[in-house]
């Protein structure tokens, strides 16, 4: 039963990736959508490039930080 709990632990991983690079794709698209409708409240016409990147920097921070372990910051102990 080695094998099949192994292979079962690659298909969640597999799972899980999958799950989060769409979670990731959509959050970009979102945050596409805020940097220019936020652009556009400020009377800002920025080009697509500047939006992509601005979206891109703010949409990795996001994940990084999500993924970052912070309960060293939250003074809770296990």
């Amino acid at each position: 039963m080695g094998i099949l709990d192994s292979f079962g632990a690659l298909v969640g991983s597999i799972v899980a990736a999958v799950v989060m690079l769409v979670f990731a794709v959509l959050s970009f698209f979102v945050t596409v959508f805020i940097v220019q409708t936020g652009a556009g409240i400020a009377g800002f016409s920025p080009s697509g490039d500047f939006v992509v990147l601005s979206a891109a920097i703010l949409s990795t921070g996001a994940i990084v930080a999500g993924a970052t372990p912070m309960t060293g910051l939250s003074g809770v102990t296990e």
